[in-house]
């Protein structure tokens, strides 16, 4: 999938723009917009894979995170 795809696919969940590079904005926008509260582990990275089966979101952002690698 391509990068900028799935961008927009995070910003129709998430109902805005966000960096999903940017940590701080990706658990902001979990917690306000899906009530997510990630497990903490050592990278948002490893959180965000540890339950990546709870909202598609997750599951596009972690893809992005990968790509963008």
């Amino acid at each position: 999938m391509k990068k900028e795809f799935i961008q927009q696919r995070i910003a129709v969940f998430a109902g805005t723009t966000i960096d999903p590079n940017a940590d701080s904005e990706v658990i902001e926008m979990l917690k306000r917009k899906f009530n997510i509260h990630l497990p903490q582990r050592p990278t948002l990275d490893e959180a965000l894979k540890a339950c990546i089966s709870d909202h598609e979101i997750i599951n596009l952002i972690s893809d992005y995170r990968e790509i963008s690698q």
